[in-house]
């Protein structure tokens, strides 16, 4: 088990678009682990792999701790690919292990489609919808270089500025390990 350091708003990385993932092996598989183990031990639900400094195009999910998801099975999505998008919208607060104590309402999607590989290399699609869909195009900004306030109005993002500002010079106290 390895705990990785969250890299957080100001990191450079969390701008990067993620990188495809060429093949699946030892070295690709051990990096999913420790994302999984930081994500839980940060008593997250998704964990994009630029939020820990990896540059693969992946990130992992893990609903079961939360009500009405209790037999969901942790997910890892590989080259991810939303192929498609509902009309229909929902409003919801978001927060992010990158963004630490900050919250913020989110308009995304209600339902999507999405394309990606597996850990086999298996061309998977799945339609999600409510909270998964939301946590799937969470982390998935993370793989285009996009974060909560990029997807909240304008004057939101300029209430949140004070917030983000702290969260960059690292002026915030919170009980997982992020980058200095």
């Amino acid at each position: 088990m390895a705990i990785i350091p969250i890299t957080v708003y100001g990191d450079k990385i969390l701008r990067k678009k993620a990188k495809p993932v060429k093949a699946v092996d030892d070295n690709l598989i051990e990096k999913i682990r420790n994302m999984f183990d930081t994500m839980r031990n940060a008593n997250g639900i998704g964990l994009a792999a630029n939020q820990v400094g990896f540059t693969e195009s992946l990130f992992v999910i893990d609903l079961e701790g939360v009500e009405g998801y209790e037999k969901f099975k942790p997910m890892v999505f590989i080259n991810p690919e939303i192929i498609l998008k509902s009309d229909e919208t929902a409003i919801m607060e978001e927060g992010c292990l990158s963004l630490p104590l900050l919250r913020a309402e989110v308009e995304r999607p209600e339902k999507i489609k999405v394309r990606y590989l597996d850990t086999d290399e298996n061309i998977k699609e799945i339609e999600a919808d409510d909270l998964f869909a939301r946590v799937i195009l969470h982390e998935y900004d993370h793989l285009i270089g996009k974060m909560i306030p990029d997807r909240v109005k304008e004057e939101i993002k300029k209430q949140l500025q004070p917030e983000l500002e702290k969260i960059a010079k690292r002026e915030i106290k919170i009980d997982y390990p992020i980058t200095k």
